[in-house]
């Protein structure tokens, strides 16, 4: 019998242990997610966009050229948001619109590499400290961190789609008062 107690009790830590290293990691993620967004905030202040411009011009650097209506579909917003954004980054330098080669009927958006140098040395240190944090973990520690990666990425895509369908508040922000 006191086997089973014994592996009872080791079950009961090894769940109080899982327990707070889950909590631990919900917890460090948004700290992480603040980290990013005030990051890119910042990022995007310092080329004059504001941030979902910015993480729009980050769509067209990472897919190419895509057309208006696929960084509607890539970022959740309206046609109408998207034009807005690419009229900022078009009067910034940082993106053009031409005819789609395969359709003239639609258009197509591509980055401009004129402001390249600028974004990478604002990301330049980030890099680097990312490089020294790597370092410090094996080959299979990064598969794994990479894999937590992906998956916990998808799990944010997935509840920002369910955000997507329901009905929005359409109340002014600000409250009464």
């Amino acid at each position: 019998m006191a086997t089973s107690t014994g592996h009872r009790s080791q079950q009961d830590e090894e769940g109080t242990r899982r327990a707070a290293l889950v909590a631990a990691l919900e917890a460090a993620g948004r700290e992480h997610s603040n980290a990013v967004v005030m990051f890119h905030t910042a990022i995007a202040e310092h080329l004059g966009l504001n941030a979902t411009d910015h993480k729009t011009l980050d769509l067209l650097e990472r897919h190419g050229p895509l057309s208006p209506g696929k960084l509607a579909q890539l970022t959740g917003l309206a046609p109408a948001s998207v034009t807005g954004i690419l009229d900022r980054l078009e009067a910034r330098g940082f993106v053009r619109r031409r005819r789609d080669p395969e359709d003239r009927r639609r258009q197509v958006v591509e980055m401009l590499g004129q402001r390249a140098p600028e974004v990478e040395r604002l990301f330049a240190g980030l890099v680097a400290d990312l490089e020294r944090v790597c370092a410090d973990y094996s080959a299979d520690e990064l598969e794994v961190i990479l894999d937590w990666t992906r998956r916990i990425t998808q799990v944010q895509r997935d509840a920002a789609a369910r955000l997507a369908e329901l009905p929005r508040d359409r109340a002014p922000a600000g409250g009464a008062g």
